[in-house]
């Protein structure tokens, strides 16, 4: 079984019914929530969470090390290996559609060209996303700095748009939705805005400053950040206050209005890419 929907929308609550009822494994499909340094920001499953359901992916890379789509499915097809039914639930809409559907096999991005365009993101996003080639331009969300740092990793590594190498045929999808029950749950601003600031409110409450603050060196000081692990939502914004540049209440206005950014981005990607999977109204 598949889960996709946009943060704060239930999903772990969801996939831990299923689990119980079924003895499903849980999968991670959530790009932040591979990594180590982070369980409260990226609402990460609690240890009590993960001492009641086997849980899988989660919390088990570095935050140095390099990680992609290509790492994920790579780690999925050993947990299907295993042959235990799963669930497999995230908001990282591209790690669901590669599952899916597969995934065009693009040359991997040496790390100098990495590093060129963590600092463009950082002092000249402008001219990154002016210097992709116009089809890949025409199918990315501007708005989006990590969709428009990889089309020009792509590009700048490759001499080829990453709409170009997409355009060829992927390889054989690892859980082909003619195979799997696939759920995308939908909700609405109104809905889900709320549950946003409370969920912020808790992760507060339960101790997200002091992880920020362990993860004080290893942020930028601004939102370009060189390491993927980096960008957990809300992570920048309160780095600025445990920095002394804003009180706390400007420093959670400011990550929830991130957040919200963060989940219309997901709410575009899947109606536009899961037309084809069981859409479930919320609430």
């Amino acid at each position: 079984m598949l889960i996709a929907g946009p943060t704060a929308s239930g999903k772990s609550a969801l996939a831990m019914e299923l689990a119980a009822r079924d003895g499903r494994v849980i999968v991670n499909a959530d790009a932040l929530q591979v990594y180590a340094n982070w369980r409260i920001l990226t609402a990460r499953p609690t240890p009590e969470d993960e001492a009641r359901a086997p849980h899988a992916l989660y919390g088990h890379v570095a935050r140095e090390a390099p990680y992609s789509v290509g790492h994920w499915l790579s780690e999925v097809e050993g947990v299907l290996a295993q042959g235990r039914p799963v669930v497999i639930v995230g908001g990282s809409g591209l790690y669901l559609s590669a599952l899916a559907e597969g995934l065009a096999e693009v040359p991997p991005v040496p790390p100098e060209i990495r590093a060129e365009a963590d600092a463009l993101r950082t002092g000249d996003p402008a001219r990154m996303l002016g210097e992709i080639d116009p089809a890949t331009a025409a199918r990315i969300d501007p708005r989006n700095p990590a969709r428009v740092q990889r089309a020009w990793e792509v590009l700048r590594a490759t001499g080829r748009g990453l709409a170009e190498w997409q355009a060829q045929a992927p390889a054989r999808p690892l859980l082909p939705l003619a195979r799997a029950e696939a759920l995308v749950l939908s909700a609405d601003a109104a809905w889900l805005n709320p549950r946003i600031e409370r969920r912020l409110g808790r992760m507060i409450a339960e101790g997200a400053l002091d992880e920020v603050r362990r993860e004080l060196p290893h942020l930028g000081a601004g939102h370009g950040t060189a390491r993927p692990s980096a960008r957990a939502i809300g992570a920048a914004e309160l780095a600025r206050h445990l920095r002394g540049e804003v009180s706390l209440d400007e420093a959670m206005a400011a990550a929830v209005i991130a957040t919200r950014r963060y989940a219309k981005r997901q709410r575009t990607w899947l109606r536009a890419r899961m037309r084809e999977w069981q859409s479930v109204p919320l609430p």
